[in-house]
């Protein structure tokens, strides 16, 4: 129980804030012990981080619900029925490069040596993205081109060490989204990316003999700190501190390779 909701904490945490998750719960994985039916732990996890998503931006989901119903005319006034295309587009490249790569970069980056160099490359780009200048876009004036570089970002971040958060929002404003925007358009575009695994890879679950109590504790702790760290990063991105990540980022790829050197 304490291993999982330890855990539960440290994905809700690093699922948002630009650090990486998957390469953290990798690193912690090496000195906790994992709750029996690790793949279904792991799914309900993830959904537990769902959760902050879905209530923190229930106004863009409610108005790309309505939008088949409540918008008319061109599409570019129609801004929900874009915005539901453009995380159509982002998804793609997600989907393509997940379904055909997820195992070959999972194998290749899953050890601390290489976490050293994954880390490296997200704190990288978090201090990169300070030189930004300040974008404009949103969904009106955002390209299909921006969607699915942005996808692209994405699905490259299903290699443990690589932030998806991170990496896709400063991608965002390197392409000229504003931030707030940016911040956005990443956060919805994780819902089809995380729903879509949950749905793959529960069909390879043993649901013979469960027991709930560490799954419902990992997944409310998840919740939980999810919400706390969601909320966080937006308020930094639109300040504009958001690459200051980058030196824990920096600090974690020293103590990966540290903790390789030591094995």
């Amino acid at each position: 129980m304490f291993s999982a909701m330890l855990l539960g904490i440290v994905q809700g945490l690093t699922e948002f804030l630009p650090v990486s998750s998957s390469g953290h719960l990798v690193l912690y994985q090496q000195f906790l012990p994992t709750p029996d039916k690790e793949l279904l732990f792991d799914l309900v996890l993830h959904i537990g981080t769902l959760i902050p998503v879905f209530w923190c931006f229930r106004a863009d989901l409610l108005g790309m619900a309505k939008a088949p119903f409540a918008e008319r005319g061109p599409l570019q006034d129609r801004p929900n029925t874009r915005l539901i295309g453009l995380l159509v587009l982002g998804s793609i490249p997600t989907a393509v490069i997940g379904l055909g790569f997820e195992d070959f970069f999972e194998s290749l980056f899953s050890t601390p040596a290489t976490l050293g160099l994954t880390f490296t490359i997200t704190g990288a780009l978090l201090y990169a993205s300070r030189s930004a200048l300040q974008g404009d876009r949103t969904a009106a004036t955002m390209s299909i081109g921006h969607a699915l570089i942005i996808g692209t970002m994405q699905g490259l971040a299903i290699a443990p060490g690589i932030s998806r958060s991170g990496s896709t929002i400063a991608v965002a404003l390197f392409l000229g989204l504003s931030r707030p925007f940016a911040a956005r358009y990443s956060f919805l575009l994780s819902i089809p990316a995380i729903v879509g695994a949950f749905v793959l890879k529960a069909s390879e679950v043993d649901w013979v003999q469960i027991d709930l109590m560490p799954l419902l504790a990992g997944g409310l702790a998840a919740a939980v700190s999810g919400y706390a760290a969601l909320t966080w990063l937006l308020k930094l991105v639109q300040s504009g501190d958001f690459s200051r990540f980058c030196w824990y980022c920096w600090g974690m790829a020293a103590f990966a390779v540290g903790l390789a050197l030591s094995a």
